[in-house]
């Protein structure tokens, strides 16, 4: 990382590589700062599977956006929602409730029930959004992926890392993947019909299939995934998902009775 020379204007100057250039506000210095860090702390495996997932966001971010623009809504409405929203599960509820012709205040009442999930996301990981402005962007930045992916790790430093490149990579992607699927839904009207939808489940599948090596973790997915879909026929998408994180609780009973 560059370090701080002096000051130019109300800004910074920072030297890297033998180079100096201003910075005009802390903001952009903490986001260079946190991205050398990322790259520093992360081992080029980790960084594939994240960059993986991203794509895979991307992918289906042309199916959103093009299901969007394609049941009427204009094309700026899911690149808005993808930045400020940063949740399919909620955005393609809202967009489907309302396409129906659902009220929106049921859509985003519908919207905030599935992301109910995210205030044990929250109390899991409080070390890792950081403080003030930062902790604003990461809670901002949280979804399941960048949970699983720092969860994953056992060292602080890499928790807090795996977390911020897989959330900036998703901030990214996805947006970038509706505005790309909201100009093909002007001209494609099914969507479905290229599969788009099955290759983001299809790459975590990939991913978690290694950790079904320890019996434990193995014990947990299943129950999991039994609870999970017993209750997808009856509870809204993204609920039932957050049922299965009841599969813990065997490993945590194990673990309790081990001591």
């Amino acid at each position: 990382m560059g370090t701080v020379a002096g000051v130019c204007g109300s800004g910074t100057i920072v030297r890297s590589s033998g180079h100096a250039f201003c910075l005009t506000n802390a903001a952009m210095l903490f986001i260079i700062q946190n991205v050398h860090s990322i790259w520093r702390t992360l081992d080029r495996a980790l960084l594939r599977d994240i960059t993986l997932v991203g794509l895979a966001v991307g992918v289906i971010g042309l199916s959103y956006g093009a299901i969007a623009v394609a049941s009427g809504f204009p094309l700026w409405l899911p690149v808005v929602l993808g930045l400020t929203v940063l949740a399919a599960s909620s955005e393609f509820l809202f967009i489907g409730i309302v396409a129906a012709g659902g009220s929106p205040v049921a859509a985003v009442l519908a919207g905030l029930l599935v992301n109910a999930r995210h205030v044990p996301f929250g109390l899991a990981l409080p070390d890792v959004l950081g403080s003030g402005w930062r902790r604003l962007l990461g809670t901002h930045l949280m979804n399941d992926e960048t949970v699983v992916f720092a969860l994953a790790q056992e060292d602080p430093e890499r928790k807090k890392a795996a977390y911020w490149a897989c959330g900036l990579g998703i901030l990214v992607c996805w947006p970038l993947g509706a505005l790309a699927g909201g100009a093909l839904g002007t001209v494609i009207d099914d969507t479905d019909v290229f599969g788009l939808d099955a290759m983001f489940p299809a790459i975590l599948l990939a991913l978690i299939v290694p950790a079904f090596g320890d019996r434990e973790k193995r014990r947990a997915g299943l129950a999991g995934a039994v609870v999970a879909l017993a209750a997808t026929p009856f509870l809204p998408a993204g609920l039932p998902v957050l049922l299965a994180l009841t599969g813990l609780s065997l490993t945590a009973a194990r673990e309790k009775d081990q001591r």
